[in-house]
């Protein structure tokens, strides 16, 4: 089996693919206010398309898969989905991003579909704010969803908490001690320039050393813990409690050099990384491995050491644009 490497010697076995670019939410830091027009059906990829894919992927070495969104648990065959790419030769762990709202209905056919593990949007603990952040979500169908998850023993079940100023950065407390009870890592995740104006990001930005801050101003203790799984994150556990937290600081500190994953989006576009506007199209090449190799081939080829998102010294950036996506239409 010839694996897939990038021209940084970076090896590449796990593939993020988002299902679908629809969403029940229009969350601030990933959609416009107004919402997007989202992909007719014939655009997105088809069941048989996404089992191709990943068969495809799994010849050359992938071995975890994340689906992503939009909002993945609105498509109505996401449990065959899983089911069926969990089936795939060489596949042995499978998770998902989710708002968490149908979690409550859906996680327990996940997780006999063989779902391994759950990433679940949670920017706020309070109603209001998360009405607010969301425009229009209603939090408690999330935190139904997350307590019937919690006792289907899944892998590992991951909170993303979008750290954004004035909004919810005075919640990390809140956060620290959920952990305290709940089996959960809680990963605090530095708001990108992907989809908003860089005045706009600016203003909104929160590094994460307000995290370690807020221990020490609180006492809590911690150490750095290794975690199972495919994330960006450091992660740390506050002594005596039963979860931990982890840090994605893809800002402040970059973690592309140890960067080991491609992203498919809905319509069938690989991205080899987040930020860069470069994308192939592999749809026409699903059902040609040879071809659809030399595709994916050519985007490692291509993929740049570094994200250099909010880059101060743009001049620099050579023959490259930020992604025209947003993190909806991309899968994050």
């Amino acid at each position: 089996m010839e694996k897939l490497y990038d021209s940084y010697d970076r090896l590449h076995d796990y593939v993020r693919l988002s299902i679908t670019d629809r969403c029940n939410l229009r969350c601030v830091y990933c959609m416009p206010k107004e919402g997007l027009p989202f992909f007719p059906t014939d655009r997105v990829l088809s069941q048989d398309e996404i089992v191709q894919l990943i068969e495809n992927f799994a010849a050359m070495g992938v071995s975890k898969v994340r689906i992503t969104g939009g909002e993945p648990l609105l498509r109505t065959d996401v449990v065959e989905i899983v089911r069926r790419i969990k089936a795939v030769d060489g596949i042995n762990d499978v998770s998902i991003t989710t708002n968490g709202l149908f979690l409550a209905k859906l996680a327990k056919p996940l997780k006999e579909a063989g779902l391994d593990r759950l990433n679940i949007s949670l920017d706020t603990f309070k109603a209001d704010r998360y009405k607010k952040i969301t425009r229009g979500g209603n939090i408690q169908q999330v935190l139904d969803g997350i307590a019937v998850a919690s006792k289907l023993h899944f892998k590992k079940i991951k909170l993303n908490i979008v750290l954004i100023k004035g909004q919810n950065d005075d919640e990390v407390l809140d956060f620290l001690h959920y952990t305290k009870g709940h089996d959960v890592n809680a990963r605090f995740i530095e708001f990108m320039p992907i989809g908003n104006s860089l005045k706009t990001w600016q203003k909104e930005y929160v590094g994460l050393k307000n995290v370690f801050d807020t221990c020490k101003d609180n006492g809590l203790a911690y150490h750095p813990i290794v975690l199972r799984g495919n994330g960006p994150s450091d992660n740390y556990q506050i002594e005596g409690y039963e979860g931990s937290f982890g840090l994605i600081h893809p800002i402040s500190s970059k973690f592309c050099e140890n960067c080991n994953r491609l992203r498919i989006t809905a319509d069938g576009y690989v991205k080899a990384c987040l930020y860069w506007n470069e994308e192939i199209d592999i749809r026409s090449a699903i059902g040609d491995p040879v071809a659809f190799r030399k595709l994916i081939q050519k985007a490692l080829d291509n993929k740049p050491l570094n994200h250099e998102m909010a880059m101060s010294e743009t001049d620099r950036i050579i023959d490259k644009a930020p992604t025209w996506r947003h993190m909806s239409q991309i899968g994050g």
